[in-house]
């Protein structure tokens, strides 16, 4: 425990369960006239959670002693982000704290139910891509061999496709080691280029690239741009924080760094659509409607509009994608096995000329 901050166990765990019914429990009981410390302490009395029971403590602990809320918070940096804590200290100047904690708290669980959908789209495909190599692979290390040994006996040639498949097998059986040495190696070395910054930068902008699924990340990174900085210039915070909160937010470098050089044109007095027009995978129809937003003096409403429009796409995205891979997929796994099972069975079916 350091400078009196609990350490704490299975922060991703938390982050997801336990957070967005804290902000909602929060915001209602101070909108009912509870105090901020009353409120902390009777949430730290009812907790089932022990590691999320430490984190009340401590929020009790440091509101006590006459902290703001906020700074309790920013104590947990993996629990609650730079955007939340931002929301919480705009909530505790400008008065509307349980308002703000309960728009919060339903941007939280939009993007989390949104991010889950797009993590099932995208994890499908991997799966059954998986599932049809794994197939393979055991065919023809541990099924392959036998009908091989099988047909050697007949002392004729074996079609083209049976015999290709029985050297891939004797391949894999004989250098097997080479080829687990290989991957092992591919794998650790991509990993250590990701973290690299140029790495990071070129995979994120390889994920907005990517046919289909990068129209997917696009709009969803978009999307969550415009409500988190409509939620969070809606709550106060001044622009300039909140584009560089949002940004950071994004979760994708590249959006991150279009976003951030718009936030220096904003610095210097130009509008936002001004900003961010021209900028890399800033979409022409989100800087038009913003410039709308703008010169009816309702950019927060339109950057609201945007999101849901966004949201909607998504959506509608997934749906297509989903309906879509699904026999594609299906067809694919069925190519796979129905290949290598042909290979198998093709000496068979020629047994009479293989054995005359």
């Amino acid at each position: 425990m350091a400078d009196g901050i609990p350490k704490i166990k299975g922060i991703k765990k938390l982050a997801k369960t336990e957070i967005v019914p804290f902000t909602r429990q929060v915001s209602s009981m101070i909108a009912a006239g509870m105090p901020i410390l009353s409120t902390v302490q009777t949430l730290e009395e009812q907790c089932a959670n022990p590691e999320f029971k430490k984190v009340l403590g401590h929020l009790k602990d440091t509101i006590e002693g006459g902290e703001p809320m906020s700074r309790a918070l920013a104590h947990f940096p993996d629990l609650f982000d730079d955007m939340y804590v931002n929301m919480v200290v705009a909530g505790e100047q400008s008065g509307e704290f349980a308002g703000i904690l309960k728009r919060l708290a339903a941007i939280m669980q939009s993007t989390a139910r949104l991010k889950a959908k797009v993590k099932s789209a995208m994890t499908y495909p991997t799966v059954i891509v998986s599932i049809a190599l794994l197939m393979a692979a055991g065919l023809i290390q541990f099924v392959v061999p036998i009908f091989a040994e099988m047909f050697s006996g007949f002392g004729k040639p074996l079609p083209a496709l049976t015999q290709k498949l029985v050297d891939i097998s004797e391949f894999v059986k004989s250098y097997w080691y080479i080829i687990g040495g290989v991957a092992t190696v591919a794998i650790v070395v991509f990993r250590k280029w990701k973290k690299t910054e140029r790495g990071h930068y070129q995979f994120d902008e390889f994920k907005l690239k990517m046919p289909v699924f990068g129209q997917l990340n696009l709009k969803v990174g978009i999307g969550r741009f415009c409500r988190l900085l409509a939620q969070m210039t809606n709550a106060g915070v001044p622009i300039l924080k909140s584009m560089e909160v949002v940004a950071q937010s994004i979760g994708n470098w590249v959006l991150e760094k279009s976003i951030m050089d718009a936030r220096k044109e904003v610095e210097q007095g130009n509008q936002l659509n001004v900003a961010l027009d021209g900028k890399p995978y800033m979409p022409i129809l989100m800087v038009r409607m913003i410039a709308a937003g703008e010169k009816a003096g309702k950019v927060e409403d339109m950057l609201d509009s945007v999101a849901d429009s966004y949201d909607e796409e998504v959506e509608t995205l997934l749906g297509t994608l989903t309906s879509l891979m699904e026999p594609f997929l299906m067809v694919f796994l069925g190519a796979i096995i129905g290949t290598i099972v042909l290979a198998m069975f093709m000496p068979i079916f020629n047994m009479g000329s293989l054995a005359s």
